[in-house]
């Protein structure tokens, strides 16, 4: 985020956990006279948002957050840093696809019409105006107030000689014997530019021949960016490394005179292309894969804005790139580099602290709940980061692997941390004799090195490890425990809408339902049948699973709804997800909104559909909010109890894009327990609250913020964090 933060109530909110500010139900519509979509028209071909341009919106509105001048100034420098590693993602990944369709002759159009090279041409131009954003709050808004804060970023011609002296040292001790500058020339040819490397272009004379040449010089990586220099006030300044670097390249070039350097960046193509059905070994393959990724062609060219013509012309056709690819930044290249002060020391420069809470389900007073216990009673709703990942769902894995009458674990890892305690759990568990099957999707982008390693530590530990099925990635949250009790076999599960990742469970917004719900059980153990076996069952009892079932579902219940607003009766959606691309389920959404279902979505990202267009969606409205913590839930709430028909309430890992429905497993779950149906009714009250800030989508693809300035807002985050200090206080 990929990056990236939204919020819901510290622990589930309870059933009479009032939103004051939330609107009333809808009532239900008289029967309304068909639209366009009802009377069988064709849907207008102009119905689809492009969800590339789409994505780089979603990324302004975290870079809007590093405006806020009522936020703390390091949280405000941190989602500079956030936004700039967003977008080094976003052309590894997207734009790096689309120029390789381009290469192979793919003329495939997106939904919205446009063909790949008009996509890349929309990407280039709103990729522009974003940095230029993006530098003008860096350089204009926040370093100077990092300045007056006492944290000044300083370049080598800003310090007095005295300051300069121990860094003539440092260079010579620590840089000089890592640096190593690269000619090129005829005898040396034009060198490998690693992605995301920042770099120095140098140009140097000979001065007995006068010819000019072109050398390279790489910035390392391995030392940290930002060099802390005290002045003879005692003020603490940060010197950028290429500064460092660049104020001693005579050194570097002895017998030549230094004529000019220039800062430069490279972003190559990151994907894995894995051909599963042709080697036998998939986890040979991928590392095999992983090896060439370096090796990707370049996308994407950063450089200053003051950079020598005849040196960037060399760039651009030494990395075979076009000009439409290069972006030429005022200021420091590689924000992502603010991280580095975001750790700065100062702490009224951040935000508070915020220290989730055990869920009260799952405590009686400063003591755990065994958690078996607990979830015979009823459901539980955990929702982070306000409730303790440790309490809850680690609690329930590591209780598992250390109690005697629990017989197997199943479960599913996409990501993890590098010092997971889920995966120590499990070792433990196989270790203690138990059966453990765990499903390590080694194909999760970015994070394929890491769950290589946890695959291998599990499989000498014992555990039966899967890579799931051929073609599919496994993304889905889950976990099952077998446990014998009284003579019988008793099933727990928790389906989640996040990561088994303690880090990411503090700073990434998610639910995760713990149930004994016998139906839920066995649901799990048919699905761990398909992944692990050669099942192939696509029904199940609670579940939609994707690829068969979750786009197909959720069709069925939007048209249900559309019939029941056909036939005058009480209707309502409300959903909640990440990205909202798929065409078939927002063709869907558009029939229902011409049927006068009244619509509420809040995609945090991506979201292809239009709202508010006479004749199309009229009852649709669209928000996304954004904040303190990366907003990553999935749920969906189909019908309207005003009515008195049946409400179902769904949630789990899938967003309604083509990857989830089409080329991943991913599982949501039906919630049946009442208490719990009121928290994600209480948490959606929340987020479609008119006071909560936020912003909303305009026909036009155009996000406006809301409330407007200078009227009164609810930040839905706080409120949450908030409430969750208050009942820590109270226990």
């Amino acid at each position: 985020m990929s990056t990236q933060v939204e919020a819901v109530p510290a622990s589930p909110p309870a059933a009479d956990d009032a939103v004051p500010d939330a609107p009333p139900p809808a009532p239900g519509p008289a029967p309304a006279p068909p639209s366009a979509v009802e009377t069988g028209h064709p849907l207008p071909d102009n119905r689809f948002l492009n969800r590339e341009v789409s994505w780089l919106d979603f990324n302004a509105r975290v870079l809007a957050l590093a405006g806020d001048q009522g936020a703390p100034l390091l949280e405000r420098a941190k989602f500079l840093a956030i936004f700039a590693s967003n977008l080094d993602e976003f052309f590894m990944v997207r734009v790096a696809g689309l120029k390789r369709r381009q290469s192979m002759g793919l003329g495939v159009r997106s939904a919205d019409g446009l063909g790949t090279r008009e996509q890349l041409a929309s990407i280039s131009a709103r990729a522009r105006e974003l940095a230029a954003e993006h530098a003008r709050r860096f350089l204009d808004d926040v370093r100077p107030a990092l300045a007056e804060a006492g944290i000044r970023i300083v370049l080598w011609r800003d310090l007095p000689a005295t300051a300069q002296v121990p860094l003539h040292e440092y260079f010579r001790a620590q840089l000089f014997p890592v640096l190593t500058p690269l000619a090129v020339d005829p005898a040396h040819p034009f060198p490998y530019i690693s992605g995301l490397s920042l770099n120095l272009a140098v140009l140097v004379t000979d001065p007995v021949s006068g010819s000019e040449h072109f050398a390279r010089v790489k910035v390392p990586n391995n030392v940290r960016r930002f060099i802390p220099v005290t002045s003879e006030d005692g003020v603490t300044g940060y010197l950028p490394l290429e500064e460092l670097i660049g104020a001693h390249l005579q050194q570097l070039f002895p017998g030549l005179t230094v004529t000019g350097h220039h800062a430069f960046r490279v972003t190559r193509n990151t994907d894995v292309e894995v051909e599963e059905d042709r080697d036998e070994d998939l986890l040979q393959a991928l590392e095999r894969e992983l090896a060439r990724r370096r090796f990707g062609p370049a996308v994407r060219l950063e450089v200053g804005e003051d950079i020598d013509e005849h040196v960037l012309d060399l760039l651009v056709r030494e990395l075979e790139i076009t000009d439409d690819d290069v972006i030429q930044v005022p200021g420091l290249l590689d924000l992502t580099a603010l991280w580095q002060l975001y750790e700065v020391d100062r702490p009224e420069l951040k935000e508070d602290a915020f220290v989730p809470a055990t869920h009260p389900r799952l405590t009686e007073g400063e003591k755990a709940t065994d958690v078996f216990a607990a979830l015979r009673d009823g459901d539980v709703l955990v929702h982070h980061p306000y409730d303790s990942f440790a309490t809850s769902v680690q609690r329930f894995v590591e209780q598992a692997a250390a109690d005697p009458q629990v017989l197997a674990i199943k479960q599913t890892l996409y990501r993890t941390s590098g010092d997971s305690p889920i995966v120590d759990a499990l070792i433990d568990a196989a270790e203690a004799g138990k059966q453990v099957v765990v499903l390590v999707e080694i194909t999760a982008r970015f994070d394929e090195q890491a769950n290589i390693r946890w695959a291998r530590a599990l499989e000498k530990a014992g555990c039966h490890v899967v890579y799931g099925l051929l073609g599919l990635k496994t993304h889905c949250k889950v976990s099952l425990v077998v446990r014998q009790e009284k003579g019988q076999l008793r099933r727990y599960a928790h389906i989640g809408t996040g990561n088994y990742n303690p880090k990411t469970a503090r700073i990434y917004e998610d639910l995760g339902l713990l149930t004994a719900d016998p139906e839920v059980g066995s649901d799990l153990t048919d699905l761990f049948n398909s992944l692990t076996g050669y099942s192939r069952q696509t029904e199940y009892r609670t579940l939609m699973v994707a690829p068969h079932g979750v786009r197909s579902g959720l069709v069925q219940r939007i048209d249900a709804q559309a019939a029941l607003a056909r036939d005058g009766k009480p209707s309502r959606i409300r959903l909640k997800a990440n990205s909202v691309v798929d065409e078939q389920v927002i063709d869907a959404l558009y029939r229902a909104s011409g049927a006068g279902v009244p619509i509420e979505l809040v995609v945090r990202g991506i979201c292809a559909l239009r709202p508010g267009v006479a004749g199309l969606s009229e009852t649709i409205s669209v928000r996304s909010i954004v904040g303190r913590f990366l907003e990553h839930s999935r749920l969906m709430v189909f019908g309207d109890e005003a009515g008195g028909a049946e409400v179902e309430h769904w949630m789990g890992s899938a967003d309604l894009m083509h990857r989830n429905l089409d080329r991943r497993v991913e599982t949501l779950v039906r919630v049946k327990d009442s208490v719990v149906q009121r928290q994600m009714d209480s948490l959606l009250d929340r987020a479609m609250a008119p006071t909560t800030r936020h912003w909303t989508l305009q026909p036009d693809g155009c996000w406006v913020q809301q409330p407007p300035d200078g009227e009164p807002f609810r930040d839905m985050q706080t409120d949450l964090m908030r409430r969750t200090n208050q009942r820590g206080s109270e226990s």
